[in-house]
């Protein structure tokens, strides 16, 4: 199976929720369909002591269904090493959003898709 880049950028991100995939603020009717295996990498090097930032997934359970969070994490303070999502099957309306909780983070970003 090959290994895809599926989104990759940079992105200031304030206080409203922001979809990686749309590069839009976070709605829950845009959203992605296709189907693969997809892990999330960040660069978190300019977060500061003061600095939150809250990483989300979502996707249905059933394509009828609504959308819900599949993984969130928090990030406090600086960070010495990149953040790594682990690899999520994703496929019924899935979408991957960041927020600052506190402060504004600038995230250099990469999505991979195994499919």
């Amino acid at each position: 199976m090959a290994i895809t880049v599926a989104y990759v950028d940079t992105q200031a991100i304030g206080s409203t929720e922001f979809s990686i995939i749309t590069d839009t603020t976070y709605d829950i009717a845009a959203n992605s369909t296709a189907d693969g295996v997809y892990q999330i990498f960040l660069d978190l090097q300019d977060m500061t002591t003061s600095d939150e930032l809250q990483v989300r997934v979502y996707e249905k359970v059933r394509a009828a269904d609504t959308q819900r969070i599949v993984y969130q994490a928090n990030i406090f303070g600086p960070q010495s090493s990149d953040f790594v999502t682990p690899a999520l099957v994703l496929m019924h309306g899935w979408d991957v959003t960041l927020d600052a909780i506190a402060g504004t983070v600038t995230v250099n970003y990469t999505i991979l898709k195994v499919a």
